[in-house]
Parts: structure tokens; C-alpha cells; sequence
């Protein structure tokens, strides 16, 4: 099968690496592998990495019996950093329509700006573009303009992690088409429209990290992480029990509880114990006893940046995903630590109705829904063949594109390109050379209006 509509949407995590592919927006398989080459989030073995990634795109590929050519990875919150970004550049002196290459130029322009040493664009939001300073639209294009400004937030990482990702990810033989950060791909999915505006926090409990990630007006507001996760559980259990961390993963998954009140002491199970003759028995209770320990630190350090930064009063409250929110009692016990409403998300898809895929489905999920506009912002980001030589761009329903103009809008730009066309025309027709002076004057002083 040689289907060019598919889409891969990977999540590099500590403890596995997920990815799930995607039809034309439909999910059609999901697989979740061993990674061994990665510690609290970070990539400490390329080739384990590498590895992993391509095991798992492999079984994607057996699973669709389908070619892999196109790649779409998340960036996790914790290597993120958010800027302000805006700039400015001139489409044509007597003015002209806005192309696609002019958005790539003014988001390129504003990116620049922006970006620090040492670090790389991942994505660009934009807020607004502004036509000669004045008309703000989502879509600036085809319409006439002397210039064109942009302004929104750029998102980067951090050069050197990024590099060890894309490594990676060729060395397991395939090529990245870009990046989109991981927080709002699982807002896409986990979030309704009104908790992304109103404002949620977004509690992923993965395996090596935990992080709690503020969505308000559809963006990333704060994000807090702390770097322990479901693999310091099984450590824990592991030390405590005396047993290997093989078995201890496995009794946390079979009988652990995260709420302790909901374990029996009535229900004793044998476990092999390292320096003691034969198995040990131990009850629900202590094991969960020893979970709880743990979770209960974590949720304390994560409480004291989200006070901080009120995001306890958010009225969407916390939404928790990842592989640790199957702890049986994780939602009581968070709900009842924050003073806060939480739930518990997972995908509903035959095949991955599991929390830990919650971030690839959103990986695709996101890709799926971008508009026009946001797959120039991404090709001037990572280069215009961003999709790979087979499409430029999925199919999408442009109903469901982020930024689909209203029929108003679409009359304000032609009535605005046609009072634009008959000033062209009369000054076509009267221009002078005190005219000229007295234009290029009006846009150096507007110019030096916006930069100011």
C-alpha cells in the first residue's frame, strides 16, 4: 500500500515510543515500544533511541501494510521557551497582492528577531497579520498591501537536545518533517474548546517526567515540570519490595492503587524477593502505601509553581493523561490535594484507548487540523517541501481548519482590494515627483512608527 495521505505521529518518552498513524485525519494504528535510550526526558543513547523509533514505525508499517514517508514529532513541554515575536517587511511600493512567499518572509523575519543563541524555531503563532499597519486578518493573502507585518509567539528548543532527536530519528531511517509542541497537540484532544480558551492544566504523569502545562486562549500560558515520574514508582517499589524492577513495574501495574483507601489488606499476593528463601507475600495496602509516597511528593512540588502562577483557579481544572494516570484513585487524590476538578483523559480509538497515547494521537490530531496559513508558517520554519516529495499537505476539511475566514471577512478583503486597486490607479495617473517624495517620506515615518 503506497498511501501518500498517511501520517505518523511519533512521542519520544522516557520509558517508550509511541506513534500512531493516521488516513486523511482517521486513525488507523497505534503501537507503544521499550525505549531504553532516554532518562527524565532526555536522550542519553542515540542508538537505543534510534532504535526504539524504528521499531516501533516498523510495526506501524506492518500493522497499516503501508509505506512510512512522513514524520511529525512532538517537542515536550520541558524543552520549550516561549517569545514574543513581530516584524516587518515591504511587499511593493505601489502596492500588490500578498503571496504566499511574502508570508513566509515576514514570519521568517519575526522568527529572526526572536530566537536566541544557542536554541531553534520548533513553531510560530501567529496573533495577527497587520496590512500597512492598519487591517488586521488571519489571512492576509491575496489581498493588496504595501506592507505586511506579523505578530505572535515563537516557540523554540534548545539546539543541542533537538540535534540528538533528529539524530535519532534518522538513524532509525527516516526523516522528521517537523516539529509540534506536545502540550497543544494533547490540548487538541484532551481539551474542549472551551477549557483551551477559559483555561486547564494539562497534568501529564509520564514515565520519566511529570509535567503540568497551563492552556488559556488556546495557547501555552506556564508550564511546570518536575523530573520524576512512573519509573521512580517502580524504582521505589523495587527498593522497598527488594525485588527486580521487571517485577516491580508489573506489581504496580496488576495491584498498585495511587489512592491507598481503595487497596484491601485482605488481598495478598507473592512476589520474589531478593536474600529471602522462596516468595514473599505482600497486601494491596503497603504496595499502594508505597506508590502514594512518591505521587504525593511529586503533586507537592507541582502545587507550589501552579499557586504561584493561579492556575488553581482556572475553572477548566486539571485534565490528567499519561501512563501513571491508570493508577486506580490518581484523580481523587489530585482533586483532593489542589482543591481542583479533575479528570482523566485517554483516546477513545479501538486500539489505543490507553492515556499514554494521548500526546502521538494529539501529534496527528494537530497536523490534521492546521490551516493554509499555519502550514506556511511551517514551511518558513523548516522549508517549503515540509510533507515530504509525495503531497505538499494532508487532506483536510477546511471547516475544521483553525483559521477559516468568515464570509465576512472574505467581503472586507475584496472591498478592501478594490478601494486599494483605485488608489493605485489615481496615483498611477497623477504621480509626480513631489508625490514620490512625499510617499516614500509617509513610509519611512511609518516604518519607524512600528519599530518604535
Amino acid at each position: 500500500m503506497d498511501n501518500t495521505n498517511l501520517l505518523v505521529g511519533l512521542d519520544i518518552g522516557t520509558t517508550s515510543v509511541k506513534a500512531v498513524v493516521a488516513d486523511s485525519g482517521k486513525v488507523i494504528g497505534a503501537v507503544a515500544v521499550p525505549n531504553k535510550g532516554m532518562r527524565h526526558g532526555n536522550i542519553v543513547d542515540i542508538d537505543e533511541t534510534a532504535s526504539a523509533i524504528s521499531y516501533a514505525l516498523k510495526e506501524i508499517s506492518k500493522k497499516t501494510n503501508a509505506n512510512i514517508y512522513r514524520v511529525v514529532t512532538g517537542i515536550p513541554v520541558g524543552m520549550l521557551q516561549l517569545e514574543t515575536a513581530s516584524d516587518l517587511i515591504n511587499v511593493s511600493d505601489n502596492g500588490q497582492e500578498v503571496g504566499n512567499n511574502d508570508v513566509r518572509r515576514v514570519v521568517r523575519a519575526a522568527i529572526r528577531s526572536a530566537v536566541k543563541s544557542e536554541r531553534e524555531p520548533i513553531a510560530f503563532l501567529p496573533s495577527r497579520f497587520l496590512i500597512d499597519g492598519r487591517n488586521e486578518v488571519d489571512d492576509p493573502r491575496k489581498m493588496i498591501a504595501h506592507s505586511l507585518a506579523v505578530q505572535g509567539i515563537v516557540l523554540t528548543a534548545p539546539a543541542s537536545p533537538l540535534h540528538n532527536i533528529k539524530k535519532a530519528i534518522e538513524r532509525a531511517g527516516y526523516q522528521n518533517n517537523f516539529f509540534i509542541p506536545t502540550p497543544l497537540a494533547i490540548s487538541s484532544v484532551a481539551l474542549n474548546e472551551s477549557e483551551r480558551s477559559f483555561g486547564s492544566i494539562i497534568l501529564d504523569l509520564g514515565g520519566g517526567i511529570t509535567t503540568a502545562t497551563v492552556i488559556h486562549n488556546g495557547q501555552i500560558k506556564y508550564a511546570n515540570i518536575d523530573f520524576e515520574g512512573g519509573s521512580d514508582i517502580t524504582n521505589d517499589i523495587s527498593t522497598v519490595l527488594s525485588t527486580s524492577k521487571k517485577d516491580a513495574e508489573q506489581l504496580k501495574l496488576d495491584y498498585g492503587y495511587a489512592e491507598p483507601k481503595l487497596a484491601s489488606g485482605k488481598n495478598e499476593f507473592a512476589i520474589n524477593s531478593v536474600g529471602s528463601n522462596g516468595q514473599q507475600m505482600v497486601d494491596e495496602v503497603y504496595l499502594s502505601q508505597i506508590i502514594n509516597a512518591r505521587i504525593m511528593q511529586i503533586v507537592n512540588r507541582i502545587e507550589k509553581g501552579l499557586i504561584k502562577h493561579d492556575a488553581l483557579k482556572l475553572p477548566g481544572g486539571v485534565i490528567i493523561t499519561g501512563g501513571s494516570s491508570l493508577l486506580q484513585g490518581i484523580d481523587d487524590i489530585i482533586a483532593t490535594k489542589l482543591n481542583i476538578k479533575t479528570r482523566i483523559y485517554q483516546p477513545d480509538q479501538i486500539g489505543m484507548r490507553n492515556p499514554v497515547y494521548s500526546a502521538a494521537y494529539g501529534i496527528v490530531n494537530y497536523a490534521y487540523k492546521m490551516s493554509d496559513i499555519d502550514f506556511l508558517v511551517i514551511s518558513a520554519i523548516y522549508g517549503k517541501n515540509t510533507l515530504g516529495e509525495k503531497t505538499e499537505m494532508p487532506e483536510k476539511n477546511n471547516k475544521k481548519s483553525k483559521r477559516t475566514g468568515t464570509s465576512n471577512e472574505a467581503k472586507g478583503k475584496e472591498e478592501y482590494n478594490r478601494t486599494e486597486l483605485l488608489k493605485r490607479e489615481r496615483r498611477t495617473q497623477s504621480k509626480s515627483n513631489k508625490d514620490m517624495k512625499n510617499k516614500e517620506k509617509g513610509i519611512k515615518n511609518f516604518f519607524k512608527k512600528f519599530f518604535d
